[in-house]
């Protein structure tokens, strides 16, 4: 696509691509409480001096409510497209510096886990609507797999990455190449195993992101039966040795885990790190515990300082399997 690499997160957006739940028999009693969870999100977007919001609804059916709900909101423009559901982070396509060009790749429902139709269409009918003109790549990739510092440094895991159910050649020097090629990265942060019982094979969106340059924060468990506090702490001493692509050390930020979060008895992959900086803003999702919440955000002001920290909850888009910046996908200045 480009010899620059993407964009940081915390760089200004010209838009934001936002999923709606639209699909009654994937969310079942979930839907209401999911689309009040991302209407939330959509009204803080787009406050003042924030964001243009594109919101994609994925049929017909949920198409007209949805422009009812927001009409007369500034700043949302309703988009009319064809989902399997809302994970546009996963499904969308990747935008280069100034939105020139976005990068597209294929989608195999995570690994083969959840094909649902048209979601590999996704990335096509956003560029379209952006009127971005799209590098297509043969090579199965999901936005939320990367994170990325803005001078050429991608964030992963090799629990995904190098997953035999995506692209069963791969080795770190084959994605390596890849990533440089597609997305102009200069060096890759390989992390291990993501959270348990996370879908998608352990996307990095969950578990460790950049938040400044050479800065990466990842979680620290909360509560004595935190699930997931061994990776954490692996996570947090793997990060403490490396450096980013212009050679500084990775300094870490710890950030409170929401700890043990179940649905019907089985845990599930709720993390703060799925929090999506916006032009003016951090929104950081939350599931229950006001106490591990408070903490996450104090935290990520001291790497946001210019910026308010908006805690909102997502418990039933969590049911879906993910959070905010699942759902969402930036279009850079």
């Amino acid at each position: 696509m480009t010899d620059k690499p993407i964009p940081a997160e915390w760089s200004p957006h010209r838009a934001m691509w936002v999923g709606w739940p639209s699909h009654a028999e994937l969310w079942e009693d979930n839907l209401l409480p999911a689309q009040a969870e991302v209407e939330a999100l959509v009204r803080a977007l787009a406050g003042p001096g924030r964001e243009a919001v594109r919101l994609m609804v994925g049929n017909e059916e949920a198409l007209e409510e949805a422009r009812t709900r927001f009409a007369g909101v500034e700043g949302v423009e309703v988009v009319g497209g064809r989902f399997g559901d809302i994970w546009l982070r996963d499904t969308g396509p990747i935008f280069g510096a100034g939105s020139v060009r976005a990068a597209a790749f294929r989608f195999n429902g995570w690994g083969g886990k959840y094909d649902l139709p048209h979601d590999d269409a996704v990335a096509e009918q956003i560029g379209q609507a952006a009127g971005v003109a799209l590098d297509r790549y043969a090579f199965v990739l999901e936005g939320g797999a990367l994170d990325h510092d803005g001078v050429g440094t991608v964030l992963t895991t090799r629990q995904c990455l190098l997953n035999p159910n995506r692209n069963g050649d791969w080795t770190e020097t084959k994605a390596e190449a890849a990533l440089a090629e597609a997305l102009g990265a200069r060096k890759v942060l390989w992390l291990g195993d993501g959270l348990l019982n996370d879908h998608t094979d352990g996307h990095v969106d969950n578990l460790a992101r950049f938040v400044g340059p050479g800065v990466v924060a990842c979680p620290i468990a909360w509560g004595e039966d935190d699930p997931n506090a061994e990776v954490y702490d692996t996570v947090a001493r793997d990060l403490a040795g490396m450096t980013d692509a212009d050679g500084r050390a990775i300094q870490v930020l710890r950030v409170p885990s929401p700890g043990r979060i179940e649905d019907d008895g089985e845990v599930i992959p709720a993390s703060h790190m799925n929090f999506l900086v916006a032009n003016g803003a951090v929104i950081v999702p939350t599931y229950g515990d006001d106490r591990a919440a408070d903490l996450a955000c104090q935290a990520l002001k001291t790497a946001f300082p210019d910026r308010e920290i908006i805690p909102l909850p997502s418990l039933a888009i969590l049911s879906g399997g993910g959070s905010f910046h699942c759902i969402s996908q930036q279009e850079p200045e």
